[in-house]
C-alpha cells in the first residue's frame, strides 16, 4: 500500500514533464564531431583535410583518418534512424 502512496504521485508528476526530441539536430551535431576529429587527425598527420586527392597515393595515416571518419559517420547515421524526429 505504501508503494502506491509514494510512487504514483511521482509517476504522475513525471508524466506531465515535457520531453524533447533531437532527431536531425543530434545527427548534425554528431557529424560535426566526426568531421572535427577528422580535421584534427589530418593535422596530426601533417595534411590539410580535403586536399588529399588520390586515395591510392595517400599515406597510411590519411587512410586511417578516412576509415575512422567513415565509421563515425556510419554510427551517426545509425543513431539518426533510432532517434525520434520531432
Amino acid at each position: 500500500m505504501r508503494f502506491y502512496i509514494t510512487v504514483l504521485p511521482l509517476l504522475a508528476a513525471l508524466a506531465v514533464v515535457p520531453s524533447t526530441n533531437a532527431g536531425i539536430i543530434a545527427y548534425g551535431i554528431c557529424q560535426t564531431g566526426c568531421n572535427t576529429v577528422a580535421v584534427a587527425c589530418y593535422a596530426a598527420a601533417g595534411f590539410t583535410f580535403g586536399t588529399v586527392v588520390a586515395a591510392a597515393a595517400a599515406p597510411a595515416a590519411i587512410l586511417g583518418c578516412n576509415s575512422a571518419l567513415g565509421t563515425c559517420s556510419a554510427a551517426c547515421a545509425a543513431t539518426a534512424l533510432i532517434a525520434p524526429i520531432p
